[in-house]
């Protein structure tokens, strides 16, 4: 029974999300039905983060076990003609049994992109959060510095969300300004992106974190105000949670023993 690892691309945009829900369709429901369909039986699928309704990946990891004896090859060939148009594997590969795409990774990469221009592209507003008007970026890459290190995250979780503990490591915060023309957006748009590194993310977390450094690059808190809000622990002391449209699962880290590498 062969276990692969496979790496996923997808538009969240019309998704309830990666988990399997009773209403809606999600990213791992749609991939065990394409996965049902060449295996001739249930599977069940292990991603490597739970991404919330409307955010997207291009570095998503999944992890499954087939009955049938087939090559990654096959399997991607053979999901993709399955999947929507939405959701694409680009890449598969055969791993060790013992692999588990949420329990072997190591850190993930989420990236949050910023539309900053008066009037909003026709087609990056769908992958961006739109904010017309001045941003102070310097204030917010300061204050996003302070996040680095092993914190207490309880203030940027959603009100609500259950876990064991609230406490997370980020390794990196990097904020880049990018004035003018890019890969994928125009040549009249300030395009900011925060690329967010850790061990885990509570639900809702860079959202609310962004959405918080956002009330300081508009002036309405000064950088130190960050660690006011962590040191609370109250998610009223936070800013708003930035919409999902402008998030993205970047990539996934696994040690080297895993056979996966670094999406």
């Amino acid at each position: 029974m062969p276990t692969f690892k496979i790496i996923l691309a997808y538009d969240g945009t019309a998704f309830v999300g990666w988990q399997r829900q009773a209403r809606g369709t999600s990213i791992q429901g749609a991939l065990e039905d394409a996965l049902r369909a060449l295996d001739g039986r249930d599977v069940t699928v292990h991603g490597a983060g739970r991404t919330d309704a409307g955010v997207h990946a291009v570095g998503q990891v999944a992890s499954f076990t087939l009955a049938r004896s087939v090559g990654a090859d096959a399997v991607l060939r053979a999901t993709n003609a399955r999947l929507p148009a939405a959701i694409r594997v680009v890449r598969a590969e055969a791993v060790d049994p013992a692999f588990h795409a949420r329990y072997r990774a190591r850190l993930k990469t989420y990236q949050y992109r910023i539309l900053n221009t008066d009037v909003p592209d026709v087609f990056a507003r769908a992958y961006a959060w739109h904010l017309p008007g001045t941003l102070d970026c310097d204030a917010m890459q300061a204050a996003a510095r302070l996040l680095e290190g092993r914190h207490d995250f309880a203030a940027f979780q959603a009100s609500g969300a259950p876990t064991r503990t609230t406490e997370r490591e980020i390794t990196a915060v990097d904020l880049i300004v990018r004035e003018g023309g890019g890969e994928w957006w125009p040549d009249h748009v300030r395009m900011i992106t925060l690329d967010i590194t850790g061990s885990g993310f509570l639900r809702h977390m860079v959202r609310i974190v962004v959405g918080s450094l956002v009330e300081i690059g508009r002036g309405r808190r000064d950088a130190a105000w960050l660690a006011e809000v962590l040191a609370a622990r109250d998610r009223r002391r936070a800013g708003p949670t930035a919409p999902p449209c402008g998030l993205f699962l970047r990539a996934v880290m696994y040690p080297p023993e895993t056979l996966a590498d670094e999406c």
